[in-house]
């Protein structure tokens, strides 16, 4: 970035000084062409209240010291979230670019930052004598994690230490941005144009989705199928042409993979090389035990310790419903072996049969706006909060909707914004993140939460009708939403989902729970056309069916989760990645028409950033406790019991990090879970 930052002034523009309605940026005001001259001044910023703080030539205390690092960059957070918001959610060439330039940047920001010796030196001397400081409990975690930080960052290190860990970090960076950009690519670039003689099997409201992604891509009166999963995995349900469900699964896994510039293969080559030396610099015997330190894991050996044995029932399952499947392909007179384009179909057929229930038939009770009225009706029945529509408020694209959020009181909350429709400006999946997280030190801030979805989006004036896994999607990242919005904590960095990696479902995947709860569904699963209530008997059909495809859901996540763990577990990287992984589901016995959830060129997780590598067992982890956090509910006999709910919001969605997650877990439930009811919420025993 060649701009000069004395061209802007942090204290009145747009990206650093947020001024509009309910305290959320101008995003009417903000230009692309802003944001390099933004960053620049930003950093210039933040690194000039660096060396005031490792300057001072006072004594170190909490508060000249822990608290000033704390609350320093306030400008470059606020650039920096915006920015990456439009990264993942609506993206262009010009942000694309930006990414590439940034990512580095602020690898090389950090990396100076914990690598400043004096800056170390007065963190390092609170952390000697802290036992001395009559700290509470908050404050002395924070200084705990704020050491561990810096030592993880490479502030102990020698010179030449310090030097090749920045360098790695730096380059990691860039990697990482690459790779992400590298799957949107594959994502936006492919279509499948379908006519109506092409769509036999197809519920109305897919094939609605698909001539609405045709018409955005200039083909109107035509039908698209494209990679976004809300489109793709339900042509996979219920697409009766076996060609075209098979080119679609193809395109589908290759996304990253592909013989194009895209292809993610060389990235991920080198992102393994450079994390298996990074944590040999730091004196760790492998990468996945240098990120798991400060989990509730702690080590490698843990984590497959649980993985293990679900991955052996999840394949017993699996082989089950697989003669099913194939009994059913017969009975059609097709002899050909289950393949993976031909699991979900059956699947769908095998469900009608057992349960005399297809996904489809739940849709038109689930329309999107009665899925999120549900989502703020649980919130508001287990927390007291309620959800205020802001007609008209700017955001970054004409979608997404803002909501103002209130206490049980009437006080103010925070912010909620929600992105539901897929695009191909916006990364695929579904994710929560914030603006701004909430916190009480110096003069506090409300959080600002987001929640970012890729439901197909139907034509205009038409209800978006969602499955049953969308529906739970959106649950899911709510309750990530609801950890951010409910932050009670005094210290920033240990804010909202500033917590353990294998903690941090906990909350969302707890959350999804209230999705099956009878009365929710009895409230607000209403015909789209009639409003009359979801059935009893299909009620009672959805009880029925809720393990129905465990061994296939389970089997596509946990083989996702081992590779991820073999390749960061053993301390070497290795020379041909993909290679590697077949080997890897090779030994663990892959049902063969079961793909892996998230293949290795689109690991997205793992390999775009740093979030969940050696991490993505965290989802398995936090299972165990969410099937026994909600017992919780079921043995006080009332799933919105007020004590349980306090307990819950105190324990779980307000405290953040600030204590150890075991310590907190056990605050609310009285005793860690074993993994038996994660097992039998999954239908595996």
């Amino acid at each position: 970035m060649a701009s000069s930052s004395s061209a802007v002034d942090l204290s009145t523009g747009p990206l650093s000084a947020w001024s509009g309605p309910l305290g959320l940026p101008e995003f009417d005001r903000i230009e692309d062409s802003a944001f390099a001259p933004a960053f620049d001044a930003a950093l210039a910023a933040h690194e000039a209240e660096i060396v005031a703080i490792a300057g001072n030539g006072e004594e170190p205390t909490i508060a000249n010291t822990l608290a000033a690092l704390e609350l320093s960059g306030k400008p470059l957070s606020r650039v920096s979230a915006i920015f990456w918001c439009r990264a993942g959610a609506h993206t262009n060439e010009e942000i694309q670019r930006l990414e590439r330039e940034i990512s580095p940047r602020m690898a090389r920001h950090y990396s100076r930052l914990f690598m400043n010796e004096a800056l170390f030196g007065r963190i390092d001397a609170l952390h000697a004598k802290r036992g001395a400081l009559g700290l509470d409990k908050e404050t002395a975690r924070v200084l705990e994690k704020t050491w561990k930080r810096f030592v993880h960052g490479g502030a102990k290190l020698d010179a030449a230490g310090k030097a090749r860990l920045a360098e790695i970090n730096e380059r990691l960076a860039e990697l990482g941005a690459r790779f992400g950009q590298n799957v949107l690519s594959d994502e936006s670039k492919w279509a499948l144009f379908l006519d109506e003689g092409d769509l036999g099997g197809l519920p109305a409201s897919l094939r609605s989705a698909m001539a609405e992604a045709a018409e955005t891509r200039g083909q109107p009166g035509r039908y698209a199928v494209t990679l976004s999963r809300s489109i793709a995995e339900p042509f996979l349900s219920f697409s009766s042409r076996r060609d075209l469900r098979e080119t679609v699964l193809e395109a589908f896994v290759r996304r990253g993979g592909n013989p194009n510039d895209a292809n993610n293969t060389g990235i991920v080559r080198e992102t393994l090389k450079l994390r298996a030396e990074k944590a040999k610099l730091l004196g760790y015997d492998s990468y996945a035990a240098y990120k798991l330190d400060d989990t509730m894991a702690k080590t490698p050996d843990a984590v497959m310790k649980l993985l293990e044995p679900v991955w052996e029932k999840a394949r017993e399952k699996a082989a089950a419903d697989e003669k099913e499947l194939q009994r059913l392909a017969t009975a059609e007179g097709h002899n050909h072996a289950i393949a993976a384009w031909d699991w979900r179909y059956y699947s769908e057929k095998l469900r009608a049969e057992r349960f005399a229930l297809e996904d489809g038939a739940l849709e038109p009770y689930l329309a999107l706006e009665n899925v999120i009225a549900a989502a703020f009706d649980v919130a508001g029945r287990l927390f007291g909060l309620t959800f205020e529509e802001q007609k008209g408020v700017p955001a970054w694209h004409e979608d997404v909707r803002v909501f103002k959020v209130r206490n049980h009181d009437g006080s103010e909350r925070g912010v909620f914004l929600a992105d539901y429709f897929n695009r191909s400006s916006k990364r695929s999946g579904a994710w929560m993140s914030s603006l701004r997280s909430g916190y009480r030190l110096g003069e506090g801030q409300k959080p600002i939460i987001y929640n970012v979805m890729n439901f197909a989006k139907p034509p205009r004036g038409k209800p978006a009708l969602l499955s049953a896994d969308d529906a739970r999607t959106l649950f899911h990242e709510f309750g990530h939403a609801l950890h951010g919005l409910l932050s009670d904590v005094t210290w920033p960095s240990i804010a909202g989902t500033a917590v353990a990696r294998d903690f941090v479902e906990l909350p969302s995947q707890l959350f999804e729970h209230w999705f099956g709860v009878p009365q929710v569904l009895a409230e607000h699963a209403r015909h789209v056309e009639t409003g009359e209530p979801m059935p009893a008997e299909l009620l009672e059909k959805i009880r029925a069916a809720r393990n129905f495809g465990a061994g296939f859901a389970t089997v596509e996540f946990t083989a996702s989760a081992l590779v991820d763990m073999a390749f960061h577990a053993s301390g070497e990287a290795p020379e041909e990645p993909l290679r590697f992984e077949a080997e890897v589901l090779e030994k663990l016995s892959k049902p063969a028409a079961i793909p892996m959830r998230h293949a290795t060129p689109h690991f997205l997780h793992v390999f775009s950033g740093d979030g969940y590598s050696a991490g993505y067992y965290s989802y398995l982890w936090s299972e165990v406790l969410d099937a026994d956090a909600f017992r919780a509910f079921e043995e006080a006999g009332d799933p919105f019991d007020p004590e349980t709910a306090e307990k819950l919001r105190r324990f779980i969605y307000s405290s953040g990090g600030s204590a150890d997650p075991e310590e907190l877990y056990k605050a609310f439930r009285g005793r860690l879970p074993s993994p038996d009811a994660m097992m039998e919420k999954k239908g595996l025993v």
